[in-house]
């Protein structure tokens, strides 16, 4: 039972010594990758760079070297946001708090790139945290704070500036909502007043008589009127129908004495001759 259990520490002993000496060598690969990296990113070769940084990580996943030199080579090249990725990797992954510093402050770093002052602010403060004797990181902080307080300004500015153009639009709408109605309420008087001269006018047609009557009457009047331009006869004067008549009597009558002195010639008699009127 005792020779069991030596053979048993002796095969764990063995295995747990091939598995360290494994990490090691997957370490030390891993290293030498970040250094071939490193020289590719100096020569500004980022695409090998960025190979060699992947195999680092692929042989030593938790190589917080490769994850934060990666980091650094994508922000070299401009690609904030990948660069971003990888530092917020390496500050989790992290143990040591050298390490820690560095990835927030680089984060720190890809935010004021971003305009992201506020949130620099934090990252540098994190920094300053696990390193607070590292002056370049409070100068950083210094100038996050001042940008995000320039922005938070800003920020206000276009807020009142928002609400003031959103009051005088509802300002102008209450305006012109006002002459609107006043335009409808000018229209309702306007409508109202002719209805009123219209139910006037209804009336005044209709006053105790049919409409009907009222232009007989008016007919009347009419005929009235040109009965008084036809000229009325004066007293002690004749009329012309009356002088037409008289003068066909005066005419007959001539006719008639005439006849009758041509008969009393004949005859030899004078005849006096005498007015009917």
């Amino acid at each position: 039972m005792k020779n069991i259990l030596i053979i048993i520490l002796t095969l764990f002993t063995a295995f747990s010594f091939a598995q360290e000496k494994e990490q090691l060598l997957a370490l030390k690969k891993a290293n030498n990758y970040v250094y071939e990296g490193n020289s590719l990113v100096n020569e500004d070769d980022f695409v090998s760079a960025e190979m060699a940084y992947r195999k680092a990580i692929s042989e030593q996943p938790t190589s917080i070297a490769g994850i934060y030199n990666l980091g650094n080579s994508y922000y070299k090249k401009g690609n904030y946001e990948e660069a971003l990725y990888r530092h917020q990797q390496a500050a989790k992954n992290a143990v040591l708090k050298t390490q820690k510093h560095k990835a927030f402050h680089n984060i720190g770093n890809i935010l004021m790139q971003n305009k992201k002052c506020k949130e620099a602010v934090e990252a540098y403060k994190n920094a300053l945290r696990n390193n607070p004797t590292d002056d370049e990181t409070r100068y950083n902080l210094g100038l996050a704070k001042a940008c995000a307080e320039q922005q938070k300004d800003q920020e206000d500015q276009n807020k009142d500036d928002e609400n003031k153009d959103n009051k005088d639009d509802q300002e102008n709408k209450e305006n012109e909502d006002k002459k609107d109605k006043e335009g409808e309420d000018k229209e309702d008087k306007k409508d109202e007043g002719d209805k009123d001269k219209k139910e006037g006018d209804d009336k005044k047609d209709e006053e105790g008589k049919p409409k009907d009557e009222k232009e007989d009457k008016g007919k009347g009047e009419d005929d009235k009127k040109k009965d008084q331009q036809k000229p009325k006869p004066q007293p002690g004067q004749l009329s012309p129908q009356q002088i037409k008549s008289l003068l066909e009597a005066m005419n007959n009558q001539e006719k008639k004495v005439q006849e009758k002195i041509n008969a009393e010639k004949q005859k030899g008699v004078k005849i006096k001759t005498e007015k009917d009127w």
